[in-house]
């Protein structure tokens, strides 16, 4: 159990102890007198304790949907289709600006108002600032669909979840070493 936990179940001890006191306080105290109100409402404190507790009985009894595999899981190896060249923008927050770690990495490449779900990937042993312009390889999950609008010079933005990340330009198509 963490300490948050630990507290939070110390806490609700106490408000279930207190509103137990104001019970007995109320049922002893003579009607109409100020000892009966205080105890009525030491057991009103009870009340924000209560909608915790459904809420978290609600919680557990919401299990979140596990997430669909990606189709990439399923194309197995890397295959590069385009050399790109990425920039990545800069995060608001200066303890988010970490350097981009090797491996592989998804997102949408959007040309206009299409988006194409795409990987690249940065080699071993190499990573980079964001803001720094990298020469890099993708490849598209529909390549057929995606290449034709994606020739050399052509710009286009990097969409992961429902922010843009980075920019991005076509500088060459890589020739195919596999089926897709």
């Amino acid at each position: 159990m963490t300490t948050i936990q630990s507290r939070r179940k110390l806490i609700v001890i106490i408000l279930l102890c207190v509103a137990v006191a104001g019970a007995v306080l109320r049922y002893l105290a003579a009607p109409g007198s100020t000892a009966r109100d205080v105890g009525t409402l030491l057991m009103l404190l009870w009340v924000p304790i209560i909608g915790n507790v459904i809420a978290w009985l609600i919680g557990r009894l919401r299990r979140p949907d596990q997430l669909a595999p990606s189709p990439f899981d399923a194309r197995g190896a890397f295959e590069p289709q385009l050399q790109v060249e990425l920039t990545l923008r800069p995060p608001g927050v200066p303890a988010a600006d970490l350097p981009v770690a090797a491996g592989e990495h998804r997102c949408a490449f959007v040309v206009g108002n299409e988006a194409f779900s795409a990987r690249w990937w940065v080699p071993e042993g190499r990573s980079f600032r964001r803001g720094t312009v990298q020469l890099l390889e993708a490849e598209f999950l529909a390549p057929a669909v995606a290449l034709p609008r994606f020739e050399a010079g052509t710009d286009f933005r990097m969409l992961v979840g429902d922010s843009f990340v980075g920019d991005g330009c076509v500088i060459a198509h890589l020739p195919r070493t596999g089926q897709a």
